[in-house]
């Protein structure tokens, strides 16, 4: 099913999160939540470049207008242009902040970005605080600025992708170490009939996921030193052994989809984990999906 992993960039990040490739550019974005980072790395030139934000940075999309990026950071959503470093407010200000954040966030097939929040964990200086149960808001944002709540009480928001055929949508907590489904209305965009799809795997817990062109989730198991790849009917078709503990968010790239990138982190990783933060690739058989794009 999958070759060898690749480490590409031993970045030493807090918490690698929010990989996305950008077609375009052929080259692959990410942040570092706890270090205020984004990164991108160039694939044709084998070179990395970093910017430093003010606050956690959780999450990036593509848009509609090829130059430039949706950006979640911890308290609210920015346009941001990588080519100028131009930055502006979009107008999502997360109720409730500091004492809870944004988190993970994907643009639907439709163009609206969804994101979750969670119990804020990171502290000013950027290092690791306590998570928690019960505080986190599944939310969707339309191009227009329209915001509505789809789900409450949530722990740690990961894990947001959609099926090829746009009908079904995943959706993660971390803290309860479950993905749900849930039935998607591509014309609506809005989501019903929530079930479980993965739950109580014991190789870590889910964080970030992609999907693939057969319609199979790539989930990145935190703590448990691997990916698992879950068919659409929920059981497990494949396990990917990583070199590090903690694996955050991965992301379908290359020419023809089939590079998994895959970020991971360094907090709470042992000490003979000396590639922990870094930037990784896998080659597999079966391409992902193109990244949607938020704007109409």
């Amino acid at each position: 099913m999958a070759h060898s992993v690749q480490c590409l960039v031993p970045a030493g990040d807090m918490v690698g999160e929010g990989a996305v490739w950008s077609a375009g550019e052929k080259a692959v974005y990410w942040t570092d939540i706890n270090r205020f980072l984004i990164h991108r790395y160039d694939t044709v030139s084998a070179s990395l470049r970093s910017w430093l934000f003010d606050e956690p940075v959780v999450a990036i999309a593509l848009t509609t207008e090829a130059d430039r990026l949706l950006v979640a950071l911890g308290s609210k959503l920015i346009f941001w242009w990588p080519g100028t470093d131009r930055r502006q407010d979009f107008g999502f200000s997360l109720p409730g902040s500091p004492r809870v954040r944004l988190n993970d966030g994907r643009p639907d097939p439709k163009g609206n970005f969804w994101v979750g929040s969670m119990k804020n964990n990171v502290l000013p200086d950027g290092q690791l605080g306590e998570a928690g149960k019960g505080e986190g808001i599944l939310y969707r944002i339309t191009p227009s600025g329209e915001i509505s709540e789809w789900r409450h009480g949530l722990g740690i928001s990961n894990t947001l992708c959609w099926s090829p055929d746009q009908k079904t949508f995943y959706f993660g907590d971390t803290l309860e170490n479950e993905i749900r489904a849930y039935d998607y209305d591509a014309e609506t965009a809005s989501i019903s009939h929530e079930r479980s799809f993965f739950s109580g795997f014991e190789r870590g817990l889910p964080d970030g996921s992609a999907i693939d062109s057969e319609g199979h989730v790539w989930n990145c198991r935190f703590g448990g030193s691997s990916l698992v790849r879950i068919a659409p009917d929920g059981q497990i078709s494949g396990v990917i052994d990583m070199p590090v503990t903690n694996i955050t968010t991965c992301t379908f790239g290359g020419e023809d989809l089939k590079t998994l990138f895959i970020t991971t982190a360094r907090v709470m990783a042992p000490g003979s984990d000396r590639l922990a933060g870094s930037l990784f690739s896998l080659q597999v058989e079966t391409p992902g999906m193109p990244e949607n794009r938020f704007g109409r």
